[in-house]
């Protein structure tokens, strides 16, 4: 099996928005809002998700900004006490494992070559058969039942 890379969103792209108050918030298209329970939160920087009680930042975040026909962004979520982006060197993070997800193959010009839908238990030999298509850059993991970008796949 090709070796792979499950990385959370980097860290700097959210910063800026922590500090900001609701109305500000708002003029970004974002909120803040509080985990209510576990899992329902899940930070698509840190790859876990939140505890009841945290506060996160919920925004739209363009996950696939290819000039293609499949230019994409979702609704995600943010932890406000996110400090390092998660790197999982052929391993799948347990906020994966957990979920039934749509798993997403792309070539290098962003253009979608394969797609399909998996338990989370079940994501690695799946990273495995996209991955030996050649044609294959890049996956992207979305939560199936929201449809929200989960996290990316890289070849390691």
């Amino acid at each position: 099996m090709t070796g792979y890379r499950i990385s959370g969103l980097p860290l700097a792209d959210f910063e800026p928005l922590f500090g900001l108050d609701d109305a500000a918030l708002k003029e970004q298209r974002a909120m803040r809002v509080i985990a209510l329970d576990k899992p329902g939160y899940p930070c698509r920087v840190t790859l876990e998700d939140a505890e009841p009680g945290e506060t996160l930042i919920l925004l739209n975040y363009e996950h696939q900004a290819a000039a293609t026909p499949y230019r994409s962004g979702h609704a995600i979520f943010v932890r406000e006490s996110a400090r390092e982006e998660a790197v999982f060197e052929n391993e799948v993070p347990p906020l994966l494992s957990s979920r039934l997800l749509s798993v997403r193959a792309y070539d290098e010009t962003g253009m979608m070559v394969d797609a399909d839908c998996v338990n989370g238990a079940e994501l690695e030999p799946l990273i495995a058969r996209l991955f030996d298509d050649c044609g294959t850059a890049y996956l992207h993991i979305h939560n199936a039942r929201r449809g929200c970008f989960a996290a990316r796949v890289e070849r390691a």
